[in-house]
C-alpha cells in the first residue's frame, strides 16, 4: 500500500489508495502477532540460505525477521509507506539482534529497485488495500528474478465464519466491505489473488494456489481477537472512515465494538480467517 502518511496511501501515478485499517495500536496489535510462521507457512519450504527477499509492506517488521532469520546470510529488505511502523520495524530487529534485513520507505507501484533485484518477493495482506492490484503485481514481478518467486497472501471477508451467530459481527462485515468499496479496495482479495496473478503475466505452469485459515477459539485468543476488533471500530482508520463517508455513526459502531466483546465472551466462540495464498515463479 502507498501513504502520505501513516494512514493513507497515494500512488505518484495512481489514485489515492487509502489504507483501510491505518496504523492505530489497535491494528499494529494484530500485525505484531504475526510471524512466518502463522503468516507464511505456504512460502516457507521455498527459502534457503542466502537468498534475497523483498518483503512488501512489511508492518513492524515480524514476519521481515523471520524470513531473514531463514535465509541469512541473504539479505531481506522490508518496505512500507508509514516512516513511523518502518521505526517500529527497524527497532524490532535491532532487538532481535538480526542484522541481515533493512528497512526502506517505498511505494509498491514504483518500486525503488532495479529489475530482477530479487529472488524472492513476498507480500501479506497487502494487494486487498490497493485500487489496482494487477499493476502493483506488475511491478513486483519486474524486481523479481528470472525463476524467482512471488508470494502473495489475503484474506478473504466475505468467507470469514463465526460461531455463535451475532447480528453486530454480520452488520461489521457489511460495513468493512461498504468502507473498502468506499475505498476503492476489494475486501475478497482472498479469492481473487489467481486471478490478478494470471492477469500480471506470470507463466500459468509456474503458479501454485493454495489457502491458509487462522482460527480463534480459545478464551485467549477471543479476548484478544474480538477486543482488537472493537477498538478498531472506535478509533483506527476503519471507523474514521467508516463515518467520513456516512456509512456508520458512533452509535453504529459503539454497538458494532460491543458485539465484538460480546462475542469474547462466549465460551463456545470461534472465528475463523480464510485467506488466498499464491505462489508465482517468475
Amino acid at each position: 500500500m502507498t501513504s502520505s502518511t501513516d494512514d493513507v496511501a497515494e500512488a505518484t501515478t495512481h489514485p489515492r489508495d487509502a489504507y483501510t485499517h491505518g496504523h492505530h495500536d489497535s491494528v499494529l496489535r494484530s500485525h505484531r502477532w504475526r510471524t512466518a510462521e502463522n503468516s507464511a507457512a505456504y512460502l516457507l519450504p521455498h527459502l534457503a540460505s542466502g537468498l534475497s527477499v523483498l518483503d512488501v509492506g512489511c508492518g513492524p517488521g515480524t514476519i521481515t525477521v523471520d524470513l531473514a532469520r531463514t535465509v541469512a546470510p541473504g539479505v531481506v529488505t522490508g518496505i512500507d509507506t508509514s516512516a513511523k511502523v518502518l521505526e517500529q520495524a527497524t527497532q524490532f530487529a535491532a532487538d532481535q539482534g538480526v542484522r541481515n534485513v533493512t528497512f526502506v520507505e517505498a511505494d509498491v507501484y514504483e518500486l525503488p529497485f532495479e529489475d530482477d533485484a530479487f529472488d524472492i518477493v513476498h507480500a501479506h495482506q497487502v494487494l486487498q488495500h490497493l485500487s489496482d492490484p494487477v499493476s502493483a503485481l506488475r511491478e513486483i514481478k519486474r524486481v523479481t528474478k528470472p525463476g524467482g518467486i512471488v508470494a502473495v497472501r489475503d484474506a478473504d471477508y466475505a468467507a470469514m465464519a463465526w460461531y455463535p451467530e451475532n447480528e453486530a459481527l454480520t452488520e461489521w462485515n457489511a460495513l468493512y466491505h461498504e468502507v473498502t468499496t468506499a475505498n476503492g479496495a476489494q475486501a475478497d482479495a482472498g479469492r481473487r489473488l489467481l486471478s490478478w496473478v494470471r492477469e500480471a503475466g506470470f507463466p500459468a505452469e509456474g503458479i501454485t494456489p493454495s489457502a491458509g485459515v487462522w482460527c480463534y477459539a480459545t478464551e485467549a485468543d477471543r479476548t484478544w481477537w474480538g477486543n482488537l476488533w472493537a477498538d478498531r471500530c472506535l478509533s483506527s482508520q476503519f471507523g474514521i472512515q467508516a463515518r467520513s463517508t456516512g456509512l456508520a455513526d458512533d452509535v453504529a459502531l459503539e454497538e458494532i465494538a460491543a458485539g465484538w466483546r460480546d462475542w469474547a465472551r462466549e465460551p463456545d466462540g470461534w472465528f475463523a480467517i480464510t485467506h488466498g495464498e499464491v505462489l508465482a515463479r517468475k
